[in-house]
């Protein structure tokens, strides 16, 4: 009998990871195999799936064919909803920007998010951010487009937030304008010098051809790709083809602004520019879905379409041509629905049914654990998300919220909550003696036209005990919602003889 191999323990773990390597190749041949007998993709037999997240810019609810848009066409972004699932009531992360995106990225709410306003600090390194989760999951993530939550040199930036890949806009007014003189690729500018003059870059394309590219390069792994189009924000700007398309097919308004007069980009024919922006962002929605079929990534990839808010009155856009509000009360930076009630598509052939819809109520801020749940990863304590999975596949138990909150800086600092059939607001919080209480019934009223806080005493007075418990003060950023101290009295001179009351005067007089 031959002698028997000593192997010492240490080498023990070796030869295990060693046995499973082996075992893990053979499985992946044996489902490369089944896979091509059955003609499913080796891409496709992955469990964990890919995720493309596409968010507009200032898209309103009702600026898209299937919410109701007439004047313009969106067959690309309709046929997502006809081939997946269209949400009737998911809202924003806030009413604005930058807020939006950092209750997207962390999971929270504007009462807990770090970024709460525009233009005020970064996200911090404790926080924990979608790109995150999924990067420890295994992913290959990627933000294109604008990311407006950390400048340059922050602890904000893409790379140090769990993205393997960004190219884009850091600072939101830069995001402003089509023809810039450079983005960033990571941490490094990529320049455009003549751009603004001679108008050779148009940033939308450049983001749609790189996000193009990180979906070829990542088709055989998982990857979240985060998308962040800046169409349909102002300026309104946009190449010729898609402006001569509307120019004297649609009803023009008056010329906006003045050349180089103004932050906002001169445009003498507003809503044909606007018209040719929601056309462009729709045939790029549509290329990003083409190629996603086209790599035979179909059945293992969710593409999700929805907007940061509601649509502006800026730079000359018009939402009261267009109806881009649909039939909400409010635009971008007011709390009324016309605000924060967004679009949201959901394609997931196979696992979505085709043409459906729901009523779920959810919001920007669910994002973070659905796609915590897709991954198999698990999402962080303490965040106010929950996963709508149950509800895009159809099954299982699905999670609600006790209610939804938001603020801003608007109105002197405004809450605003929904709960139920309720929807709350609390206006001039930073001025306490002239804070200003609204109470609508959403299922008699979806305009929220009629106040009815003091028809129903009861809930007003629960909904203002939510409010006031709904936020944390924000630590390491600005608080939108602080109380403006009274003003002193002036110490001035006692006012000469003879002068008259309220008559203002000058010393000398």
């Amino acid at each position: 009998m031959p002698a028997a191999i000593s192997m010492p323990c240490h080498d023990l773990p070796v030869r295990l990871l060693r046995q499973g390597a082996i075992f893990l190749l053979l499985a992946g041949l044996a489902l490369l195999s089944a896979g091509t007998a059955t003609g499913v993709s080796a891409a496709e037999q992955l469990q964990t799936p890919n995720i493309i997240y596409i968010l507009a810019d200032d898209l309103g609810y009702g600026d898209i064919g299937c919410y109701g848009q007439k004047i313009m066409k969106t067959p690309r972004i309709d046929r997502l909803a006809a081939e997946g699932m269209r949400f009737t009531e998911h809202f924003s992360g806030a009413a604005m920007c930058a807020p939006t995106r950092s209750c997207l990225m962390t999971g929270q709410h504007t009462g807990h998010t770090r970024v709460r306003v525009n233009g005020h600090g970064p996200l911090l390194e404790e926080d924990v951010t979608m790109g995150e989760v999924l990067q420890q999951a295994g992913y290959r993530t990627g933000v294109i487009g604008k990311w407006g939550i950390g400048e340059a040199g922050t602890t904000g930036v893409p790379w140090k937030q769990g993205f393997d890949h960004f190219f884009g806009y850091l600072n939101q007014s830069n995001a402003h304008h089509y023809y810039p003189p450079f983005l960033w690729r990571n941490d490094e500018k990529v320049l455009y010098p003549d751009n603004p003059e001679k108008r050779t870059h148009y940033s939308h394309d450049e983001f749609t051809r790189d996000a193009e590219e990180f979906i070829r390069e990542n088709q055989k792994r998982p990857f979240f790709l985060y998308l962040a189009y800046t169409l349909a924000h102002v300026d309104l700007d946009v190449p010729d083809d898609d402006l001569q398309a509307w120019i004297g097919k649609i009803e023009e308004t008056k010329p906006y602004g003045t050349p180089g007069g103004q932050h906002y980009r001169y445009q003498p024919t507003p809503h044909a520019a606007f018209a040719g922006m929601v056309s462009r962002l729709d045939r790029s929605v549509g290329r990003i879905v083409d190629l996603v079929d086209e790599l035979g990534l179909t059945q293992n990839t969710l593409i999700i379409f929805t907007s940061d808010n509601g649509p502006t009155s800026a730079g000359g856009a018009d939402p009261r041509f267009f109806d881009g509000n649909g039939p909400f009360r409010g635009i971008k930076f007011e709390l009324y629905d016309g605000g924060i009630r967004c679009p949201m598509i959901a394609r997931w052939p196979g696992k979505i049914a085709k043409g459906s819809e729901t009523d779920h109520l959810s919001a920007h801020w669910d994002m973070l654990p659905t796609a915590a749940e897709l991954a198999g990863a698990e999402a962080p304590s303490g965040i106010d998300g929950l996963s709508f999975l149950p509800t895009l596949l159809g099954e299982g138990q699905q999670a609600k919220h006790d209610y939804l909150y938001w603020e801003t800086e608007s109105r002197s600092g405004w809450q605003a909550m929904r709960r139920g059939q309720w929807k709350a607001h609390l206006a001039n919080v930073a001025n306490p003696k002239s804070t200003t209480f609204e109470l609508y019934d959403l299922s008699a009223d979806i305009a929220e036209a009629t106040n009815v806080a003091a028809d129903h005493p009861e809930v007003s007075q629960e909904m203002k005990r939510l409010l006031a418990s709904a936020r944390t003060v924000p630590q390491g950023n600005r608080e939108i919602l602080a109380v403006t101290p009274p003003k002193k009295k002036q110490q001035g001179k006692a006012k000469p003889p003879g002068a008259k009351k309220g008559k203002p005067f000058k010393d000398g007089q």
